[in-house]
Order: structure tokens, then C-alpha cells, then sequence
């Protein structure tokens, strides 16, 4: 497939264009949290987006998204156009995210400057006439020691080598911000065994490389990677992080990757943030710090205060003062006895738990903390500065992933210092030992017999946390003068919900990406609108679990658990393999369709931080098991079965299609290779049967994958890649895999194969003898041969594919006339009514429709028929704090009934009126 043209030349020749479109419907809201317009909703000419909370964001911040398109409708070379639902043109930067086979665009990705003015919530994408020119463009100069960006309003240079990312940050000429770079804090021994002669070190960031990986008129996105260093000493931490820019922009969006590479029993580390200095020339009393602590609650002093004073500074003082405007005129009798009132240089807000912060302040080093204030749940941002200027600085996630903390240092000197602290140093350090020591499970029978009581995949060595990631998100902002209290809370909740761009349902299922996968909600059929309620009462409920069981923390937010436990009344977050989910089923999947088809705004932020957390904690991104995933455990990292049903490219892709997300991108290619670490890390080592089968070599060329969780994924990878890229040899890779799938003796019925890692190609088997797993398709397969069948027509893998999901559930009888012999019932069948779903879609069979939803509503190995969807309310003493229980959901059922749901409407609908 050809390009057709290079991304610079698409960029600059798409960036301005706008045309008109008509007027779109008023837009419905569904319930609980829904930004979705309505299913019926018609829209008028052109390609519709929207912002995700229907609402226009009060901080302009500038935004990018993707959009999806029909195949073979435009061309590489279309240049796009915006406009609101007012009839306003809007500029707009474009560049192409994915292709059809044919080359046509797939998605494209589209970027909105931060000083848009429009007041619309909706806006139309169309191929059309050049649009109007942006009031700012983005300027971006380097050469080989710094990138400059000026976005208009702020100029950034950024360094390219040493410990300073951040050189500075300028507004008009004044430096409002400098020596921006990252910080580690590590300590060699826990708290439990700290004394006097624990060893603490200070690590600052070491740039390897700053690049410009994303330029153009209204966006700009500078990538700096390096390691956490110190004099000396050791490099380690591996670091990627990534800043946005925005034409007309005052703020900057950094995304903050580190990788562990440490040793887990000697290697605890402290506090890891960022750290940079602020200028201030402000006097004392005109220094101003703020905090925004839960919903609208700021706090706001100044460095020296001027309120409560036994003599009064003037009413005209004590106002400016606490509304952070400049005090021009103070009593006499105070002004000339300023220096005898304290002045507070250091501030510390502390996110310790999910539910507590506390606010603390201090003249300086060497004398005592004052508590200031206290709260539940801070928003993560704060500000130094006065009415010559100052920073506003943000965490995303404060309290979700707790423990953080923002520091404020030294605010009486003429440079201050501020550090984000993502893992705060006044918390306990960072454990991340395994939590148990084996128990004596030294060989396979003893880890096989430990699997079978409390479903752990245990093995010594493989619950190591080397390699696993951190992704997370802050913002700066530099403004020309301390906000307004209003104004800051409006700031505190652009970092809690950045502005969101997206596709409405209705563009993204017109388009027929993710291979018709998800159809748009009926509710005017009574069946249906059943099935669509117990799919928001299923979101729902997992919404709310997370709050009652507190799913957070550093390294778990995103995640849920995976089996609940109805005598303690609450989930096995201590047993074994029912704890953290890690992706077990297809939980992303789930969640990502579910957010297609309805628009929820919650649903979309409730999946984004699970593909944050599932694509990097729950996968080893360096050392022997990069790049596999780990299977469910009480530790995300812990279990021995290092799979790619877990790093899969599939849990992944929906973001990245939806946002252009350049971390994301890194991570669907860290998989393209992954099936040569199956060389290394066998999966079925420990099983008994396949002790004798020959191993392949460590640096061969060959693997062994099974067509199922092995092959999906991998797949998966190659589509990504050959959609984003055009690559011939992910191309060359999929066609080889499916036609020798389709090829061998049983189809997909064979089980799996040695590939070729060169050519994607399996060896044709001779065992003609049936070898079935209930987990084949449950980790995505469904999803990615729907697409491939969709983009690639090999007739011997259609074949393959359809009779496999006509046989899975089929009767034995039906089996064995088609196999030869029957494999019986297995298990999963609930959650495998959507391959026959899809089957009947292939095959326009009425009866196959009818069938899978009889095969849904039995509910084998899934929710029962007659399972009323609501919860028991639990309260003391039974419990610590109240829950609302439903002890028959599991994740895995979870997963399976609302895919099977979901897909079951999309390619079988007419087939439910019967069932």
C-alpha cells in the first residue's frame, strides 16, 4: 500500500483548511454520565465530533483527536476542514493516523489550537476549501543544543544534553519558569529496616536524545529520553517524556514515562516527580500560594501575610492580599515593621491516601511544619508567583494515584523551587518485593498444585517488577499574574478532566472501523433496550466498586479486580490469581466498545485510565520477559506466566485511534516483535503434556504460537503497524499467518503451530487430532479476524474462521460431522455466542442468528437468565464501610457477557425478536 505522501508535506497542507457543513440536531443525553448524542440523532452534511462532556471547556488548552473514515472515500492528499455547528470556521492541522488497504485514509488525526473561540460543542470535519488562517501559529527552531517552541504567547527552550530538560519558559520577556528537569529519590533498605545508617541518593535526569517528533502550525510535540543519573554513581530509570504544545497556548502538557530496572529488595524508591525553579521579584507579602483541594475549595496565602495582624495593614491590603492582587498601600504602622512578620518559604501538599491531604507550611530548614489545612481529596494543582507573573502546576490523577505531593521550596529567596512529586517522598517509600516467599514452590508439581488451590502461577523469579512502567500525566501554565480563585478552580479541573475531542458514535460506526464490532444503541425494541440497561447497570457497577473498594493507588489506578469473595464481602485482593484483572477476558475491550456505541464520558475516562495502567504496569517493557504481559495476580507484575494475551496491541488501539496518543504508539510497536520472547519464556513449561515437545531455539527463527491468545496478538501488532504505516512486511507477515492457518488440517480446530518470525508463516501440521481452548478467543481474537476478514480476502482463513465460530457452541452431533469427531461442550459459551453471532453475519443465516442468542441467554459459564442485575447493600459490623455487593459478577463474566452483548447486536439483531 502506498503512502502517497510524506506527513511534513500532509501537515502543512491540510493545517488551515475549513469548509461549511449544515446544522446538526439538537444532541440527547443518555443517562448516568452520557455525552453520547442520541442513536436516532440525523446529522446534516459532514463528519461529526464533539467535545466529550458537551460542554466548551472554560480553559482553552488546545486538543488533538482522530477521526475515522469510510473505505476508499478519501484519498492520502484530501485536505480536511472544521467547522462549529454555528457555521464558524475553526483552523485545523491535520495528519494521517491509519489506512485502508486501498490506501485511502482510516483515520485521521486533527489538532485545534487553545485560542479557538468558538462556543460550539460540536464541529464537522469535511473534505474541503482552504479555511482561514490561525490567529497564532506555532514557531519551532533548534539546533544542536536546544529546541525553542513559541506558541505565541510563551516561548519554551528545551536542552538536548545534561540534567535540565526544561531550559526555561518565557512569557512576552519575562522568565517565569526555568531548570525544569526530573527528579528520583532512592533509599537501600525499607522503612521496617531503616536506622541511622540507611542510604538515601538524589538522582536528576541525564537527556540521551530530544527530538521533535510531532511539528506543524498548531501542535508541536517535543520527545526527550534519558536515564535518572547521579555524580559518579549509577544511571538507571529509564525516562521518556514527552511535551505538547499548542499555537496560542500559556500551558504545557507533559506525559512522564519511567521504567523500573532496579532491585526490587535494595532499590525503594522515595519520591520521582519533576522539579524547576521560579524567579520571583514580588515582594514578600505580594508572593502568593495556592492549592485547590476537592470540587470548588481553594487555599490561598502568601508567602508573608497580612491578615490577623494585631495592627491592621489598611482593608485595601487585607483584600488585595487574599483575592492574589497587588497590595500597593499598607497601614504605616505595619509597613514599617513588615520584616518582624514571618515569612513562610516552604509548602508542602500531601495526597497521602485516596480520602486524606494535608497542607503543611514553614519558614525554613531547621524549624517546625504549621498544618495549614486538611481535605479528602486535592486536585493536584498548585501556584507560586504575583501580579509580575507566575505557575500554575498540575498532576492528573492527584488522588487516584496516591501517594503525591507538590512542594514548594525556598518562595521567600528570588528563585523558588517547585517539585510534582508522582510518588510523594513524605509517604512510605515505593515496595515492590513480591509479597510472598515462594512457600517452598520449587518445582513445577509444587507451583501446579499451589495453581490449583489459589489459582497463582507462581514460579521463583518471574514475579520480579523489572520492567514494568509508569505513564503519567501534569501541566504547566505560566500566566501574567496570580488567577483570580475562580479562575484557578477552572484550571484545578482542566487537570482533573482535560478537554476531550471525539468522534460522536454515530461517525465512528458510519465509518465501519474496528470491523463492525459494535452497532448504536435501539432502545425502541423492548429486548434490546433490556440488554442496553444491564450493559449501563454493568458499567455502572464497576464504577461504583472502584470508589467503595478504593481501586487506587500509584500502580493500581485503571485496574480492576478479578473475582469477589461473598464471605468477607469484598474482592480477593489477597488470594492468589482472583486479584488485579490485568486485561483477564478482554476487560479494555469490553469497555472500549461499550464506549463506541454510547459516547458516555465516563465510560471513555473509566477505559483511559485502564489502557494506561494495563499497557504499562502490566507489561514488561525491558529485561528477559520484555515485551510480554503478566497474567492476573495479587501483585500486577507477579504471576509467571508472562503472555501476550495481556500486552496485546488490541487492548490498546481504540485509544490510540481515538486520540493519536504518542505513548500509546510506542507501545503498539514494542509488540511487533514480541512473539520472539515465546522462544525464551515457553507458556506451557510447567504443564506435564507438553514437558517432551522439542523447544525451539532462544535465537532462532523460529516460535511456537497458538492461534488464539499467541496469534491474536501478535496480529493485532502487525494490523496496527501496517494500518499506521502501510508496511509491506506487516502485510506480508499477516497474509503468510492466515493463509497456513486456514491451511492446516482442523483450521483453527489445529490449536496452534511453529511460525516463521521472519515471514509470519506456520508449519502445516500432520496431527489431524482437535486441539480446542475455551481461551482462544477470549483475549481478542474475535475482534481482530473480524477486521482482518474485513481488509484482507484470503478465502482459506474466512473458511477457517467461520467454521470454527459455527462449531464452537454447535451440538456434537454437528461437530463430528464436520470435524470428524466431537470435542463436546466447553467452557465460555455465553461469551462465545458472538462468534456464532458473527458466523450467522458471514453466512446471512437466520437460524445461526436465532442461535447465538440462545446460546446467550443460557448463560452457561456467564450470567444466568433468570440473574436480576442489582446489588445487596452490605453495612456494619459485616463490613469496614458500607458496599453494594452482586457476589455472582465476576470480571471474567463481566468481560464475556458484554462483549458477547454487544457483538451479538451488532451481527445478529434480528436474530433476538425469535430467541
Amino acid at each position: 500500500m502506498k503512502q502517497g505522501i510524506s506527513r511534513r508535506h500532509f501537515i502543512a497542507g491540510s493545517a488551515l483548511a475549513s469548509a461549511a457543513f449544515g446544522g446538526a440536531s439538537n444532541s440527547q443525553t443518555t443517562t448516568r454520565g452520557s455525552t453520547a448524542a442520541a442513536a436516532k440523532q440525523t446529522f446534516a452534511k459532514g463528519v461529526w465530533c464533539h467535545w466529550l462532556d458537551d460542554r466548551v471547556p472554560d480553559v482553552a488548552t488546545g486538543v488533538t483527536w482522530g477521526m475515522p473514515w469510510p473505505r476508499s472515500k478519501h484519498s492520502p492528499r484530501t485536505a480536511f476542514s472544521l467547522r462549529d455547528r454555528d457555521g464558524n470556521r475553526v483552523p485545523l492541522q491535520t495528519w494521517p493516523l491509519a489506512y485502508w488497504p486501498d490506501g485511502s485514509l482510516k483515520w485521521t488525526a486533527h489538532a485545534m489550537a487553545a485560542d479557538v473561540t468558538s462556543t460550539s460543542t460540536a464541529f464537522a470535519v469535511e473534505p474541503g476549501q482552504k479555511g482561514p488562517a490561525p490567529a497564532t501559529t506555532l514557531k519551532v527552531r533548534q539546533d544542536a543544543g536546544a529546541i525553542e517552541i513559541d506558541t505565541g504567547v510563551m516561548t519554551c527552550r528545551v536542552l538536548r544534553h545534561g540534567a535540565i530538560c526544561i531550559d526555561s519558559i518565557r512569557r512576552g520577556a519575562k522568565e517565569l519558569l526555568k531548570a525544569g528537569r526530573l527528579i528520583a529519590l532512592r533509599q537501600d533498605m525499607p522503612l521496617e529496616e531503616a536506622d541511622p545508617a540507611v542510604n538515601l541518593q538524589t538522582f536528576e535526569s541525564m537527556i540521551e536524545s530530544a527530538e521533535i517528533e510531532h511539528e506543524g502550525p498548531l501542535r508541536a510535540v517535543i520527545k526527550i529520553t534519558g536515564l535518572h543519573s547521579r555524580p559518579q554513581s549509577r544511571r538507571w530509570l529509564p525516562f521518556t517524556l514527552r511535551l505538547y504544545f499548542y499555537a496560542g497556548a500559556d500551558d504545557v502538557r507533559v506525559i512522564h514515562t519511567f521504567v523500573f530496572d532496579g532491585t526490587e529488595t535494595r532499590d525503594f524508591i522515595r519520591g520521582i516527580g519533576m522539579r524547576f525553579a521560579v524567579p520571583l521579584v514580588d515582594e514578600l507579602h505580594n508572593r502568593h500560594i495556592r492549592f485547590v483541594g476537592e470540587n470548588d475549595g481553594v487555599f490561598g496565602e502568601a508567602v508573608r501575610g497580612l491578615t490577623g495582624l494585631r495592627r491592621d495593614p489598611g482593608a485595601e491590603a487585607r483584600e488585595a492580599q487574599i483575592a492574589g492582587r497587588e497590595v500597593t498601600s499598607i497601614a504605616p504602622r505595619v509597613a514599617g515593621g513588615l520584616e518582624l512578620i514571618p515569612a513562610f518559604g516552604d509548602w508542602t501538599l500531601l495526597q497521602a491516601t485516596a480520602d486524606s491531604f494535608q497542607i503543611r507550611k514553614r519558614t525554613g530548614v531547621r524549624h517546625a511544619w504549621l498544618d495549614s489545612s486538611r481535605g479528602r481529596r486535592a486536585s493536584g494543582l498548585g501556584y507560586l508567583g504575583g501580579p509580575s507573573g507566575g505557575v500554575a502546576f498540575g498532576i492528573r490523577n492527584f488522588w487516584e494515584s496516591h501517594p503525591a505531593q507538590l512542594d514548594i521550596r525556598n518562595a521567600r529567596t528570588e528563585q523558588a523551587e517547585v517539585t510534582m512529586w508522582l510518588w510523594a517522598p513524605d509517604a512510605s517509600p515505593m515496595d515492590l518485593r513480591f509479597y510472598h516467599d515462594g512457600m517452598g514452590q520449587d518445582t513445577h508439581e509444587k507451583q501446579l498444585q499451589g495453581l490449583d488451590i489459589t489459582y497463582e502461577d507462581y514460579e521463583p523469579g518471574f514475579g520480579t517488577p523489572v520492567g514494568v512502567a509508569r505513564t503519567s500525566e501534569m501541566r504547566l501554565w505560566v500566566l501574567e499574574a496570580t488567577p483570580t480563585r475562580d479562575r484557578f478552580v477552572q484550571l484545578a479541573a482542566a487537570v482533573r478532566t482535560p478537554a476531550v475531542m471525539v468522534a460522536v458514535p454515530q461517525t465512528l460506526h458510519r465509518a465501519g472501523v474496528f470491523g463492525g464490532t459494535f452497532s448504536l444503541p435501539d432502545r425502541s425494541v423492548a429486548k434490546q433496550a433490556r440488554i442496553e440497561e444491564k450493559l449501563d447497570w454493568l458499567f455502572d457497577f464497576y464504577e461504583q466498586q472502584r470508589e467503595q473498594h478504593s481501586w487506587y493507588g500509584f500502580w493500581n489506578y485503571g485496574d480492576v479486580m478479578h473475582t469477589y469473595d461473598a464471605d468477607r464481602h469484598t474482592w480477593r485482593y489477597d488470594v492468589g490469581g482472583y486479584a488485579w484483572d490485568n486485561s483477564e477476558l478482554s476487560t479494555d475491550i469490553w469497555l472500549w466498545l461499550y464506549f463506541l456505541r454510547s459516547g458516555r464520558a465516563d465510560v471513555y475516562r473509566f477505559a483511559e485510565a485502564m489502557t494506561r495502567h494495563t499497557g504499562e504496569v502490566d507489561v514488561h517493557h525491558l529485561g528477559k520477559f520484555a515485551p510480554l504481559g503478566s497474567r492476573h495476580n495479587v501483585m500486577h507484575w507477579g504471576c509467571s506466566a508472562k503472555q501476550l494475551r495481556i500486552s496485546t496491541a488490541l487492548n490498546r488501539r481504540y485509544y490510540y485511534f481515538l486520540t493519536a496518543d504518542e505513548r500509546v504508539g510506542d507501545l503498539l510497536r514494542e509488540q511487533l516483535e514480541a512473539a520472539r520472547a515465546l522462544r525464551a519464556v515457553v507458556p506451557e513449561r510447567k504443564l506435564p503434556e507438553a514437558q517432551d515437545r522439542r523447544q525451539e531455539s532462544a535465537d532462532g527463527d523460529y516460535a511456537r504460537l497458538g492461534f488464539g491468545t499467541d496469534w491474536g496478538s501478535i496480529a493485532g501488532a502487525w494490523l496496527t503497524e501496517w494500518e499506521r504505516t502501510g508496511s509491506r512486511q506487516m502485510r506480508d507477515r499477516l497474509v503468510a499467518s492466515m493463509r497456513t492457518i486456514g491451511s492446516q488440517p482442523k483450521g483453527f480446530f489445529t490449536g496452534g503451530g511453529r511460525m516463521n518470525l521472519h515471514t509470519g508463516a506456520f508449519d502445516i501440521s500432520k496431527d489431524t487430532a482437535l486441539n480446542v481452548s475455551h481461551l482462544s478467543a477470549a483475549f481478542g481474537l474475535p475482534e481482530v479476524c473480524a477486521e482482518l476478514i474485513g481488509l484482507l480476502k484470503i478465502p482459506e482463513f474466512e473458511r477457517a474462521w467461520v467454521q470454527y465460530c459455527t462449531l464452537y457452541n454447535a451440538p456434537p452431533e454437528q461437530q463430528k460431522a464436520e470435524l470428524g469427531e466431537s470435542y463436546g461442550e466447553l467452557n465460555l459459551g455465553q461469551g462465545h455466542s458472538r462468534l456464532t453471532a458473527y458466523a450467522a453475519s458471514i453466512k446471512r443465516d437466520p437460524q445461526l442468528a436465532r442461535r447465538a442468542w440462545q446460546e446467550f441467554h443460557a448463560g452457561r459459564a456467564g450470567f444466568k437468565p433468570e440473574q436480576r442485575f442489582e446489588t445487596k447493600r452490605i453495612s456494619g459490623p459485616a463490613v469496614m464501610n458500607a458496599v453494594d455487593e452482586a457476589a455472582w459478577v465476576s470480571t471474567n463474566e463481566a468481560a464475556q457477557w458484554g462483549l458477547a452483548a454487544i457483538q451479538c447486536l451488532a451481527f445478529a439483531a434480528e436474530g433476538l425478536a425469535d430467541s
